[in-house]
């Protein structure tokens, strides 16, 4: 690959891709809504190396100017919530089809398609069912392109963990989604069973695996035309999950269940929110556990060794401990 035109190269996963092509010599084109606000990316590489361009998945125009001269595109473009202009279908299913289709049209050689764990042409998330739609969108367009279907990533940064983590901080309960609606009562133990399994699964890939995976299907002719799912070694329930963040962050709080059918009605307050903290999209996409199918060639095929949740966060989530990083304070 002489140039790679990266979409949504200055997001999360995006800047992640960059680094990696960067450090391969790989001059790299970074098409964002707004180029200014990827100008940090340019530090990634040598001068002249990384140039952030404006392209919109909702222009035509704009996205064949990204593509222009092209050998090899990364697509990551993808929303959690809707607002304005920005609508599942327009971002992730017909913007991907029109990605791919000017890639073709450009004679661009390898495209790498980000989508996600989930996605679902029967899913109650319209998040997975355009995500879904998107693939489908991409593989009419340019059938040789490699599909990557990440589970929760996780890493520096990111929205999931992180976003436990903030809330911890405060002196509140965690919420724990996907728990059975009436508690299970055992008499003869003397027990009372809320959590259930523990909620909705997970299995968080790091950052850099994805990162990894990208930029490996850019050189592998083994990747054409193929669907990777990406996760990590380990899976988690959610509860599981909470507690993990508690003993990151060295804080105690009381792990609240939250039946889905409550999560529904709490969500249709808080999507009024300009940044929204739960959609009824997400909780229906929630329904359903985000563990690889084991039907599907992985990171393991691409020649990458997972990396766990445990060994990563305890890097960046200590800056959510009471007293800050350095702090030794014990769990309040």
């Amino acid at each position: 690959m002489s140039l790679v035109t990266v979409f949504g190269g200055s997001g999360f996963i995006g800047r992640q891709v960059v680094k990696r092509l960067a450090d391969k010599g790989v001059d790299v084109r970074v098409a964002v809504r707004d180029p200014e606000a990827a100008l940090s990316t340019k530090t990634m590489g040598n001068v002249g190396q990384i140039t952030p361009v404006q392209a919109n998945l909702r222009d035509r125009d704009s996205v064949a100017a990204g593509l222009a001269g092209a050998t090899g595109v990364v697509n990551l473009v993808g929303i959690l919530y809707q607002g304005g202009k920005q609508r599942f279908r327009s971002i992730q299913a017909e913007g991907a089809g029109l990605v791919a289709a000017e890639a073709a049209s450009a004679g661009v050689e390898r495209l790498v398609h980000v989508s996600a764990l989930g996605a679902a042409k029967d899913s109650r998330s319209e998040y997975a069912r355009t995500k879904w739609a998107g693939e489908e969108a991409v593989r009419a367009a340019f059938p040789k392109a490699a599909i990557l279907r990440p589970s929760v990533v996780f890493g520096p940064g990111d929205g999931f963990f992180n976003r436990f983590a903030r809330m911890a901080r405060l002196p509140l309960p965690l919420p724990v989604f996907g728990c059975p609606s009436f508690p299970k009562i055992d008499l003869e133990a003397r027990t009372i069973d809320v959590y259930g399994d523990g909620g909705t699964k997970f299995q968080p890939v790091h950052v850099g695996d994805v990162a990894a995976a990208a930029v490996k299907c850019l050189d592998d002719d083994a990747a054409e035309g193929r669907t990777y799912e990406l996760g990590g070694p380990i899976v988690y329930s959610f509860c599981e999950v909470m507690r993990l963040v508690l003993r990151e962050t060295r804080r105690r709080r009381p792990l609240v269940p939250i039946p889905f059918w409550y999560a529904s009605c709490l969500a249709f307050f808080l999507e009024w929110l300009p940044t929204p903290p739960l959609t009824r999209d997400q909780v229906a996409l929630l329904r359903r556990d985000n563990v690889l199918s084991g039907e599907a060639p992985g990171l393991a095929e691409l020649g990458i060794e997972a990396t766990a949740a445990e060994v990563v966060l305890p890097t960046y989530l200590d800056v959510h401990r009471r007293g800050g990083r350095y702090t030794r304070t014990q769990p309040v």
